[in-house]
């Protein structure tokens, strides 16, 4: 997942990202009610992550405003705040959980796949051929046999079956796996795809390109 980490203590958001990302996420964080209307703004995320007390203002104007133009991006509120008053204007701000601090690492993250998969109306595992995915435990499956795949790989397999049989595009593909300040070139994804067509040898699934449009996993035939 693209997760956009809005959170002005230092110390925390390192804490958060570097967890995250041990788990295979892309983090861009945003340390201002500034910063995170313009990272909301340029980037596709899977996720927000929001805390509502910012230097320059509340994190539920960013979800205000992110909300009346129309964005439904996933948003857990991360927050000291946890008053019931305060958790129902969360809420009412259009906010789809909320988690107060402290808080465990391990909970956020499933917190986070959980509302990805409500908002996407998705099973916890997909299978095309032989091949499975397995979102609630981040693991592939070819048969009964696993699947180990560097991180980057995984995450291209498993938003090509997010869900199987539709076209993802190069821009897609390529967002998801860049950093914010680490843009990905057209002959790395080209790169990931020819590793993963090798490694889904034997496995009844594989990645055709369509020309001008991007790339569908589809069981072979």
């Amino acid at each position: 997942m693209r997760i956009l980490l809005v959170e002005d203590d230092p110390t925390l958001s390192s804490i958060v990202q570097r967890s995250l990302s041990e788990a295979g996420h892309l983090v861009d964080l945003a340390g201002t009610l500034e910063q995170a209307r313009f990272l909301w703004r340029i980037q596709e995320l899977d996720a927000v992550l929001l805390d509502l007390s910012l230097p320059d203002g509340n994190g539920l104007q960013a979800l205000r405003e992110a909300r009346a133009r129309g964005d439904r991006t996933p948003v857990l509120v991360l927050t000291a705040r946890n008053r019931t008053d305060e958790r129902i204007a969360g809420l009412d701000a259009g906010a789809d959980d909320y988690l107060g601090k402290p808080f465990d690492l391990a909970e956020v993250e499933a917190r986070l796949r959980a509302l990805v998969r409500r908002r996407l109306d998705l099973d916890d595992q997909v299978r095309v051929g032989a091949l499975m995915l397995d979102r609630r435990a981040r693991r592939l499956f070819v048969g009964e046999a696993p699947l180990d795949l560097p991180a980057r790989e995984f995450e291209v397999l498993s938003e090509l079956m997010t869900p199987p049989g539709r076209v993802v595009s190069k821009a897609r593909l390529s967002d998801k796996l860049s950093g914010f300040d680490d843009a990905l070139g057209a002959n790395a994804l080209e790169t990931f795809i020819s590793r993963l067509r090798k490694k889904l040898a034997g496995s009844g699934a594989g990645i055709r390109t369509l020309r001008g449009l991007g790339y569908v996993l589809e069981p072979e035939a």
